[in-house]
């Protein structure tokens, strides 16, 4: 199975790209770095100055909104070209290969495939908004690959065994192109609470999913990031926007700290089981089970179209 599937991944979060720093990422097993150019716009590139090897993210340096190899002074632009090359007679015509990049949802987007994308992410409204609380950022890596991650969210039956649901929930999985929505209800017991929870996940490709539940005790948008570290490990990076109850914000910190209690501990116990699972290419399904196969459907189209057919069959 390709370890990164086509699509839009997030890389950082936008506070964390400053403008003049340079920052280190390991992503879609390749070094990489991270910094803005003159317009302070944002640009992912390889880490690896083409000259001499050195990395960009060690020592170097953003000038003038180019990095600066902290090795001989060569430097790159936004767009990869080497711009400037002490010494030298006339500027190298080298490059640092990157990504098309987006910013928009106080998230930076990076595209992995052949071309310019297709589809693009849409903004996500939460994120901006004034009615939810800034999020709870909590990041995992685990021993999986980020299809498998994303199966989570259709795996009827572990939603009661991890997240205490009495009964498995109803779904169905509307396909959409490179979209995707699911549909379910969450009912559980938290602190003496009776929890009754319409949810919508809402798919953008593999890599970005947003979930929505509502509820008259708590509305949560959970924005999943699933991002490939390399062919063994795979990042899910959870932001958790806590809608404000109307009338009671001064209430947002205790709310806050129940979901942390509830929510964060179930999540690293799916973490400890990814770590060691295995990936069943024909898992023995029971009949309200539907969801895993169909999301696979969904899913083959991220694959790489030379990847040979009966090799997808494996996984969908």
């Amino acid at each position: 199975m390709p370890s990164v599937p086509y699509g839009w991944y997030a890389v950082l979060r936008s506070t964390e790209l400053r403008p003049g720093r340079v920052v280190s990422l390991h992503y879609f097993g390749r070094a990489l770095i991270a910094f803005r150019g003159a317009d302070g716009q944002p640009a992912v590139r390889d880490a690896h100055c083409p000259h001499y090897g050195a990395h960009l993210g060690v020592g170097g340096k953003v000038v003038d909104g180019t990095v600066e190899c902290p090795f001989h002074g060569w430097r790159f632009d936004a767009d990869g070209r080497c711009v400037e090359a002490p010494f030298a007679v006339r500027t190298p015509k080298v490059s640092i290969g990157g990504f098309p990049v987006r910013e928009h949802s106080g998230l930076i987007f990076v595209h992995i495939g052949p071309g310019e994308p297709s589809w693009e992410v849409p903004e996500i409204p939460e994120t901006g908004s004034r009615d939810f609380a800034k999020p709870i950022d909590d990041t995992c890596r685990a021993r999986i690959h980020v299809q498998e991650m994303r199966e989570n969210i259709v795996d009827e039956s572990h939603f009661h065994f991890i997240h205490g649901q009495s009964e498995p929930p109803v779904q169905e999985l509307r396909p959409d192109g490179p979209f995707a929505e699911v549909r379910g209800r969450i009912h559980r017991r938290v602190l003496g609470w009776d929890i009754n929870n319409t949810f919508d996940a809402f798919m953008y490709g593999p890599g970005v999913m947003v979930v929505r539940a509502h509820g008259p005790v708590l509305s949560v948008t959970a924005v999943a990031l699933t991002t490939p570290i390399d062919d063994r490990t795979s990042e899910m990076r959870m932001l958790y926007y806590v809608r404000k109850p109307s009338g009671f914000p001064f209430l947002v910190p205790a709310l806050k700290l129940v979901f942390r209690a509830e929510a964060l501990g179930e999540v690293r116990e799916e973490v400890r089981i990814w770590d060691h699972k295995i990936h069943q290419p024909r898992p023995v399904l029971l009949p309200h089970e539907k969801g895993i196969k169909a999301l696979r459907r969904w899913y083959s189209q991220f694959y790489p179209s030379d990847v040979p057919a009966e090799s997808l069959q494996e996984y969908i």
